[in-house]
C-alpha cells in the first residue's frame, strides 16, 4: 500500500508536539490498511490498529493480547536501558502493567471507591473545585486556559481523595508532567540524562506517596489513600509495596493529565465551534453529554500497547507470537462505522460509543471520577461564561501516549458565581 503520511507521524512525540494527532493518516489506515506494519526511526516496528471493531475485539481478549510488557512503545534507547538495568523499571508496578487473573485481583482492591455510588461523596468536591477555579479568573481578561483551569481542577480534586494537601501540589503536577512529557523540552526534567531522570522521576514520586502512606497507615480516613495504604489482597496479606506505590501513581498521574487534556481538548472545540458553546450556554444540563463528546474528540489517551502471546491473523495480515501492536483510540473514535458524521463537534451526540476510557479488562478504573470532575467544570463555565475566545495560538505536549495541549490562550468575560 502506498501510503500518504510519513510512518513516524503515527509514533514520535515531536511529530505530535508540532501538528498533534495524525487523523489524516488514521483516516488512511482505516480504509485500506488497518493493520499497518509500522517502521519508525526511533521505535522497533509495531502493528497500528486502527478500526473501533478491532480495538474491541482485542480487548476483549487478555489472554492473546498481553499488557504485561507495559502500555507504551519504548524508543531504542529506552530499550538498551532497560536490557542494561532491567531494575530502573521494576520501582513501581501499576495495574496496567496486569494480566488476569492478577489484574482482576489488583483491581478488586480500589474498583469499590470508583463506583458511580460511592463518588456521589465528591459531589461536594468537584462543584466547590470547579467554582473556586473559576471564580480566580475574575470577571474578564486574558489567561492560558491550560495553567489556570485544565490543570488546577483536576489536580485539586484528586490531591483531595489521594490525601495531597495543598502544599504539595505544585510538586505533584511538575512531577506529571514530566512523567508523560518526558519529550517535551518545555516540561521535561532538565540536566539529567534520559535514563537518569526517569529513575530519579520515580524516586521522587515514590517519597511522596511514602509519606502518605506512612500518615495514612497511622492515621486512616475514609479517603482513596488510606484504602490503598491499607489494602490487602484475596488472601488477606496487604498489597506489596511495588504495587501500592505503582497505584498511587496510576491513580494519580493517570488521572490527572488524562482530565486535564480532556478539558482543555473540550474547551479549545467549544471555541473553534461557537455555536456548541452556545448550545451548552442555553441548556447546562448538556454538561453531562458533552464531556463525552470531549473525551471522544479529544481522545487524550492516544493508544495502548499489546504484546502478542499467540500468532493471529487479522485483515488479512498475520502478526507473530512475540510482536507489538498499538491500538489507536483516537483513531477508533473517528471510525466512520461507528460515528454519524465523525469529524463533527457535537455535544447532543447521542448514541456515543467512544474508546476514550478504554474497553474491556482494562477499561478506566476512574472513569466516574474523571467524567465527574470535568462535568462539575464545564457546568460552571455554562453557567458563567458570557463571551468566551481564542487569544492565541494553543500548543500541543510533544507526547504519543497521553496527548493533548501545552497552552490553550483565552480571552474572557466571566459573570459572578449565583
Amino acid at each position: 500500500m502506498a501510503i500518504d503520511f510519513d510512518p513516524n507521524d503515527l509514533i514520535l512525540p515531536k511529530n505530535y508536539g508540532l501538528a498533534g494527532q495524525p487523523h489524516d493518516a488514521w483516516a488512511q489506515l482505516r480504509r485500506e490498511a488497518p493493520v499497518f506494519y509500522t517502521e519508525s526511526d526511533q521505535y522497533a516496528p509495531f502493528y497500528a490498529i486502527t478500526r473501533h471493531a478491532d480495538i474491541m475485539a482485542i480487548s476483549s481478549k487478555p489472554g492473546i493480547f498481553s499488557n504485561i510488557e507495559g502500555p507504551t512503545l519504548l524508543d531504542h534507547e529506552m530499550l538498551k536501558r532497560r536490557e542494561a538495568d532491567p531494575s530502573s523499571f521494576g520501582q513501581m508496578r501499576t495495574i496496567i502493567e496486569m494480566d488476569p487473573p492478577e489484574h482482576r485481583d489488583f483491581r478488586k482492591v480500589a474498583s469499590g471507591f470508583f463506583t458511580p455510588r460511592s463518588i456521589h461523596r465528591l459531589d461536594e468536591i468537584v462543584t466547590n473545585c470547579a467554582r473556586a477555579q473559576v471564580d480566580k479568573l475574575g470577571e474578564e481578561g486574558e489567561t492560558d486556559f491550560v495553567e489556570s483551569i485544565a490543570q488546577r481542577h483536576p489536580l485539586r480534586v484528586l490531591a483531595t481523595i489521594l490525601g495531597i494537601g495543598p502544599d504539595d501540589e505544585d510538586l505533584l503536577l511538575e512531577l506529571t508532567q514530566q512523567l508523560f512529557a518526558a519529550d517535551d523540552p518545555d516540561l521535561q526534567r532538565e540536566g539529567e540524562d534520559r535514563g537518569e531522570a526517569s529513575k530519579n522521576l520515580i524516586a521522587d514520586f515514590g517519597a511522596l506517596f511514602a509519606r502518605i502512606i506512612e500518615d495514612r497507615r497511622a492515621n486512616p480516613t475514609d479517603d482513596l489513600a488510606s484504602m490503598l495504604a491499607n489494602a490487602k489482597m484475596a488472601d488477606g496479606s496487604p498489597m506489596g509495596p511495588i504495587e501500592t506505590f505503582g497505584y498511587f501513581l496510576i491513580v494519580f498521574t493517570a488521572g490527572h493529565d488524562t482530565t486535564r487534556n480532556a478539558i482543555s481538548g473540550g474547551m479549545q472545540a467549544l471555541l473553534e465551534y461557537p455555536d456548541q458553546m452556545q448550545a451548552l450556554c442555553a441548556d447546562p444540563e448538556l454538561a453531562k453529554s458533552t464531556v463525552e463528546e470531549v473525551v471522544r474528540w479529544t481522545s487524550p489517551v492516544n493508544y495502548m500497547k499489546r504484546h502478542l502471546l499467540e500468532d493471529v491473523e487479522l485483515h488479512g495480515v498475520t502478526m507473530k507470537a512475540g510482536e507489538d501492536l498499538v491500538m489507536y483510540y483516537a483513531s477508533a473514535n473517528r471510525d466512520d462505522a461507528v460515528f454519524e458524521d465523525p469529524y463533527r463537534f457535537d455535544v447532543t451526540r447521542h448514541p456515543n460509543r467512544h474508546l476514550g476510557f478504554g474497553t474491556g479488562e482494562h477499561f478506566c478504573i476512574g472513569a466516574h471520577v474523571a467524567r465527574l470532575s470535568s462535568r462539575a467544570l464545564f457546568l460552571e463555565l455554562a453557567k458563567r461564561v458570557e463571551e468566551i475566545e481564542p487569544a492565541g495560538a494553543p500548543t500541543h505536549i510533544a507526547s504519543s501516549f497521553v496527548v493533548g495541549l501545552k497552552t490553550l490562550p483565552i480571552r474572557y468575560k466571566i459573570r459572578p458565581a449565583a
